[in-house]
């Protein structure tokens, strides 16, 4: 206690290093990759709304 507290974090070990993260799974979700039905209809939304002419970037 006479030292204060410490917020080191969690220690780190060798199981973690093989996992995937959490923004590859993200982008298979986006991408409806992983074959769910919401997240292939989902993904084929944002598309959609991706290609409009009032979403694209103007030149």
């Amino acid at each position: 206690m006479m030292h204060g507290i410490n917020f080191g974090g969690k220690k780190k070990s060798a199981d973690d290093t093989d996992k995937v993260k959490t923004k590859a799974r993200k982008k298979a979700y986006h991408t409806g990759a992983h074959n769910s039905g919401a997240a292939r209809h989902k993904a084929e939304i944002r598309q959609r709304v991706k290609n409009r002419a009032s979403q694209r970037k103007k030149k």
